[in-house]
């Protein structure tokens, strides 16, 4: 039992960050040309282990926004894919993470896999992939979230849950009714990477962090709503004091 004289930090400090037999970082960090060529790479040689190692949830991430005042918002989402042109998201374009990317395309995508000691950040500008892409990830989802999606309303305020749970059990019907149902606003994005850090611990030899930096990243998309096109970019490998 806790002690009433222990205090809240003092609890937080007692806690383990990271268990023991903490893996290896998975690159030779002394020679970075044997890394693998870009971070996507990279990231699902890690993917990979966080899914050998039974993580629960590893494509789990903290996408982080600000709005045009630079007001900065967070919230945990699930990766859509990972290619060539970026990491993959969804959601309403008319929630608080779709009126923050429509007024400032720049955001940051942070995973963590806690029992691995590794953290993985990457960071650029997002764009939509178009109307088709994102009927496509609507159509996707479980049922359940589908209904979720078509209820709407995001993060507006709600007088009773009596009320969604009426909302939720007619969206419910609508999509046991009709499976192509869609929600319009529903949006698939793409995070395309001006950098993509890899962190790992260790229990006795300190902390590493390599970044992938892309040669020509642009800081302006055209638009929010410019279909990305695949492009590969020149990657710079560095290491990062930690």
């Amino acid at each position: 039992m806790t002690s009433a004289a222990t205090t809240f930090r003092e609890r937080l400090r007692a806690l383990p960050t990271f268990p023991p037999g903490l893996p290896p970082f998975g690159v030779d960090l002394d020679d970075l040309a044997t890394a693998p060529a870009t971070p996507q790479d990279l990231f699902a040689r890690w993917f990979d282990d966080a899914l050998a190692a039974n993580l629960g949830a590893p494509h789990a991430a903290t996408l982080s926004t600000a709005d045009a005042d630079g007001r900065v918002h967070a919230r945990t989402l699930v990766i859509k894919d990972v290619t060539a042109e970026g990491w993959w998201f969804a959601g309403q374009s008319s929630s608080p993470k779709g009126r923050d990317l429509a007024a400032n395309p720049h955001a940051a995508l942070t995973v963590f896999w806690r029992d691995l000691g590794r953290q993985v950040r990457v960071t650029g500008t997002v764009r939509s992939a178009g109307p088709d892409a994102g009927a496509a990830d609507f159509r996707a989802r479980p049922e359940g979230s589908r209904a979720a999606g078509l209820v709407g309303h995001q993060s507006e305020p709600l007088a009773s849950r009596a009320d969604y749970r009426t909302a939720f059990a007619d969206r419910l019907s609508e999509v046991r009714a009709d499976p192509a149902a869609f929600a319009p606003a529903w949006t698939a994005w793409v995070l395309k990477p001006a950098s993509v850090e890899f962190w790992q611990a260790s229990d006795d030899k300190g902390q590493a962090r390599l970044r992938y930096r892309a040669a020509a990243a642009s800081d302006a998309p055209a638009s929010l709503d410019t279909v990305p096109t695949i492009d590969t970019p020149s990657w710079t490998k560095e290491l990062l004091w930690p």
